[in-house]
């Protein structure tokens, strides 16, 4: 009863108070030239509808069902436990004949064109190698997988023979949103069809959500399940504005608070798939950057901690030869502020490899601008892929030669020559000695190791001790392990 009453009367009470309240009751945009936002002012406002923009966005959201079937006996974990533990996607799983193991998973994706690319999350096709693509319509298509970019959690499918009447979703823009403005999810929920939910924006730039490299993400309020993972979020014109990729949930449903990666991401990742490219190349910086504290803002006259401090640059780097000096502290990326190393990473990242953009920078007490090559990290020399099969610590381990265009794939930080860990297999001898991706191998018994050949050398004798130096995050371990 309550909340039948309480928004008529409440719209009753601005309408007796006549222009004046109403005027009171408008949100002045800051942005010049958009519209301004109101409350419902009259009856006629309470009852407007969503059904205009429902239309035209539901014809471009899909379903995906995607499948494996692993000829093994058993599986250590089944779909359900591995889409579950990723937050999305409604899996399935049972025995095919003779005894085969059928994983299955269902989630959501978004038309992007009308030659039929579809994009969803990486999650909800990972590891499968069977995909189908059913439209609001009902028809439905067998569809292959173009690419996938674990960095961004997104994968881009093609439907292997588009029919007419595919409806792609135009994109929209991202960062003209507000916290507070109206959007809508469209997705596939528990697997029960298609269902539009709507909600507002919570917040933006959300990071630490712990679903991808690149942490920057919108919050909504509006109802996501699992089975929703790829599917479109949508503002009040019916574009693309997000993908929703993650739920905070502590019941595997909705609390209210879903997250969805930007439509700039997303168009990076169909742009590259659209070129024909295998993976997505982005820019390299070749420094490392560091959050700024409290502590650093007051000692550089900052009312408060923003942008991102240069901690270190590589030689002949695309930042080292614009200029940039350890120290300074970086603003913006073409004009739009960057709070943190997360945001930062976003707005660079989404700048392609060709052409330069500009840093507005702090170094010292002065304001300045810098421009920075864009380019793709170099690989310096062959990586060389070693794969140890030997009784060793490095048993189950991939390891590679370190390279700009490594250290930018894993995301670490390489300022040396090396060998790097890539890869640990689960439940190997590495796994149990504790190596880790992103560990550097300096030496093995006082041997130093500057390529895998060094490593595959070492290595190839059964030994009953091993000494293992290795830089992780900048500081050099010594572990003794047996042999």
């Amino acid at each position: 009863m309550l909340t039948r009453l309480a928004l008529p009367a409440f719209v009753a009470a601005l309408l007796a108070a006549g222009p004046a309240a109403a005027q009171m009751a408008r949100t002045e945009s800051a942005k010049e030239g958009t519209p301004n936002k109101v409350v419902p002012l009259s009856k006629a406002d309470v009852q407007l509808s969503f059904a205009p923009v429902v239309k035209r966005a539901a014809p471009s959201v899909v379903n995906v069902y995607a499948s494996h079937v692993d000829k093994r006996s058993s599986a250590r974990t089944s779909a359900m436990e591995e889409f579950m533990r990723r937050f999305f996607g409604e899996p399935e799983g049972g025995r095919g004949p003779r005894g085969d193991r059928a994983q299955r998973s269902l989630g959501s994706g978004v038309l992007v064109d009308a030659d039929g690319l579809v994009i969803t999350n990486n999650h909800v096709i990972d590891n499968m190698n069977e995909v189908r693509i059913a439209l609001a319509d009902r028809r439905e298509f067998e569809a292959t997988i173009v690419m996938r970019d674990t960095r961004t959690d997104l994968a881009v499918l093609k439907i292997k023979e588009p029919s007419k009447g595919l409806v792609p979703m135009p994109f929209g823009d991202a960062d003209a949103l507000e916290v507070g403005d109206f959007v809508m999810a469209i997705g596939n929920p528990f697997g029960v069809g298609q269902t539009v939910t709507q909600g507002i924006v919570s917040a933006l730039a959300r990071t630490q959500v712990g679903s991808a490299d690149y942490q920057y993400f919108i919050q909504t309020d509006a109802a996501i399940n699992p089975g929703n993972s790829g599917g479109a979020l949508v503002d009040l014109k019916g574009q693309l504005v997000g993908i929703n990729t993650a739920i905070y949930s502590q019941s595997g449903g909705s609390h209210g608070i879903g997250f969805a990666i930007p439509v700039g991401m997303v168009k990076a990742v169909v742009d590259a798939a659209r070129e024909g490219a295998s993976v997505v190349r982005r820019p390299w910086l070749g420094a490392r950057i560091q959050s700024v504290t409290p502590d650093i803002a007051d000692s550089m006259g900052l009312d408060h901690p923003t942008g991102v401090l240069v901690a270190s640059l590589q030689a002949k780097s695309p930042a080292d030869e614009a200029g940039l000096k350890r120290g300074d502290l970086i603003l913006t990326v073409d004009g739009q502020e960057v709070a943190d190393p997360e945001a930062f990473g976003y707005r660079f990242a989404l700048k392609g490899v060709q052409g330069q953009t500009r840093f507005g920078i702090l170094r010292g007490t002065n304001r300045q601008t810098v421009t920075v090559k864009l380019s793709p990290a170099p690989e310096t020399r062959p990586r060389d892929t070693l794969k140890v099969k030997t009784r060793s610590p490095f048993l189950g381990a991939t390891l590679v030669n370190t390279s700009p265009a490594v250290a930018e794939e894993m995301q670490v930080d390489f300022q040396t020559d090396g060998v790097v860990v890539q890869a640990v297999e689960e439940n190997s001898v590495a796994a149990r000695v504790g190596l880790q991706k992103g560990d550097v191998i300096v030496a093995v018994n006082g041997v130093p190791i500057a390529t895998t050949k060094d490593l595959d050398r070492v290595t190839r004798n059964s030994l009953n001790s091993w000494e293992v130096a290795i830089n992780r995050n900048g500081e050099v371990l010594t572990s003794v392990f047996g042999g």
